[in-house]
């Protein structure tokens, strides 16, 4: 079925997808006892989810995509969009006038671009043509673009032209999104290209800046991206769990919390 852009997540569909994600297979029987409603009110929505790409349903329950495969782009534009407004605001406050920027890909690295609106000064290194047409319209804002191959369903570009760009800059903060957490640290994303891209912004960035919402603790996802002791700080919507807290502060990782 084709995805519905006036598809929006109601609260108790996002607290469904996160319960899949932290559990990775969930009984109707169950989440109907969870939210106190009935199997055909889960079966509904388990049905809405999965034809927008957000679960795959199972005989008797749902499970999540693989983790060789991400939710798709228009999807997560939905997903969880109030507690990434909130967590760019808060990262935006932390980026001063005048700084160099790298900006990658990904929905909430988005927000941050629009939650910068009203910075003077910055030059911004991007591989993301959203964020270029978002931030090119900025009072005193540079922006540039890094060679490549743009792909077509979220105007990422990817490639070596894109790295080699990269490479010769060294800015002040690096503003990089990320598909997983894992709880030993273990940062996973499922693009290959991506994740090379990705990597070269961490290595020439003097602070870097992940933000990640509290769905990607603990998501599976193929490809390894970099670890949070290459992360200055964290910005995400919900403390962290408990291990993870220990992780984070093992890498010296600053853990900022949206309120």
């Amino acid at each position: 079925m084709a995805r519905d852009p006036r598809f929006t997540l109601n609260a108790r569909q996002q607290e469904l997808i996160e319960w899949v994600q932290r559990e990775g297979f969930v009984t109707i029987d169950d989440l109907a006892s969870h939210f106190d409603v009935t199997p055909q009110t889960v079966r509904r929505d388990v049905n809405q989810l999965a034809d927008q790409g957000l679960l795959r349903r199972y005989h008797g329950g749902a499970t999540l995509p693989t983790s060789s495969e991400n939710v798709s782009y228009t999807a997560r534009q939905r997903m969880f969009h109030e507690e990434k407004r909130r967590i760019a605001t808060l990262v935006a406050s932390y980026i001063p006038d005048q700084a160099s920027l790298f900006i990658n890909l990904g929905t909430t690295t988005e927000e941050v671009a629009r939650a910068l609106g009203h910075h003077r000064g910055l030059r911004v290194i991007t591989n993301n043509l959203n964020v270029a047409n978002m931030m090119s319209g900025y009072p005193e804002c540079e922006v540039l673009i890094t060679g490549g191959i743009v792909r077509p369903w979220d105007k990422g570009i990817v490639g070596e032209l894109a790295i080699d760009f990269i490479r010769q800059f060294k800015v002040d903060y690096a503003i990089i999104g990320t598909s997983a957490i894992e709880a030993d640290g273990t940062l996973r994303d499922f693009d290959t290209r991506e994740v090379r891209v990705a990597e070269a912004i961490i290595e020439h960035a003097r602070l870097v800046y992940l933000v990640a919402d509290h769905s990607k603790f603990g998501r599976p996802a193929l490809v390894r991206q970099g670890h949070l002791n290459q992360i200055h700080a964290l910005f995400t919507d919900k403390p962290l769990p408990t291990e993870m807290t220990e992780t984070a502060a093992a890498a010296n990782t600053q853990v900022y919390v949206a309120d």
